[in-house]
């Protein structure tokens, strides 16, 4: 099909993580089909996740994930390019653990996200309780301004808005530029430390009418010298890969860069669109 052939799914999920059931080779095989350039799986790994009703932990089996990955590159070798990362949870109290952990085996990719915020995620509507709904988003992206702050052992920052899915009231008009003092620090603070941030496409599959982040913090982040960018669909399906990349490259354009980023062995390579 070669529909995305310059185009690469830099943010996918599998039965690695509590929020999957797909088959990582089921992903390697949508990938080729939909003719990507490459790939990199980054299931979860989120410390001290809550186990509320549905019962979801986010703790990543490392050495069966890294084997199977591993075991997987090699198989398709020479047919589509496969990286390793992780998507780590980020949060300030944990940040030694996380800054040391999985140690002992080289990723090509580390997405840091933030879940949770003093321990409950956005998802979860006692998130939202004795607080307005600017409160609550203030409080994420204030949270984000801590983890980077304290955590080191992640390449970009994922979904920064994440937060704007779930938002309890559907009338709530969200406009990033309420909070964009936060946001500016944020991104400053990333860019001081050599991190990037993502184009996740999820948002449009929830229904938002933009990316994860908007394309206001996109612009934001490149106005104030950052250079790192990849995207992602965030796929926990095979059919949810590469949704929306028609839009990527408009996006990027939009927004000043006329590249995207992968890696490898946690170092960048910028691909020209």
């Amino acid at each position: 099909m070669n529909q995305f052939n310059n185009l690469s799914d830099f943010h996918l999920h599998t039965y690695f993580s509590s929020d999957s059931k797909s088959c990582p080779e089921s992903m390697v095989t949508e990938a080729i089909k939909l003719g990507l350039s490459s790939i990199c799986f980054t299931d979860h790994n989120d410390f001290d996740y809550p186990i509320i009703d549905e019962k979801v932990e986010f703790l990543l089996d490392l050495h069966s994930y890294m084997k199977e990955m591993t075991e997987l590159k090699a198989r398709y070798k020479g047919i589509i390019p496969i990286y390793i990362g992780l998507e780590q949870g980020l949060q300030k109290d944990l940040a030694s653990k996380i800054n040391h952990y999985g140690n002992e085996y080289d990723f090509d990719f580390i997405i840091g996200s933030s879940h949770l915020v003093n321990g409950t995620d956005p998802y979860y509507k006692n998130y939202w309780d004795e607080i307005t709904i600017k409160e609550g988003i203030q409080k994420y992206f204030l949270s984000i301004i801590e983890n980077i702050k304290t955590c080191d052992k992640f390449d970009v920052y994922g979904h920064i808005d994440y937060i704007r899915r779930y938002i309890p009231d559907k009338s709530f008009q969200y406009n990033c530029f309420d909070y964009f003092d936060i946001i500016n620090e944020a991104l400053s603070l990333l860019i001081q430390k050599g991190k990037g941030i993502e184009i996740n496409t999820s948002g449009l599959k929830y229904g938002l009418d933009q990316t994860h982040p908007c394309i206001d913090i996109i612009k934001r982040y490149k106005e104030l010298g950052g250079e790192i960018i990849t995207i992602g669909s965030d796929g926990h399906k095979p059919e949810h890969m590469a949704y929306a990349f028609e839009k990527v490259p408009e996006i990027l354009k939009a927004s000043g860069f006329d590249y995207y980023t992968i890696f490898k062995n946690r170092q960048p390579e910028f691909i020209k669109i």
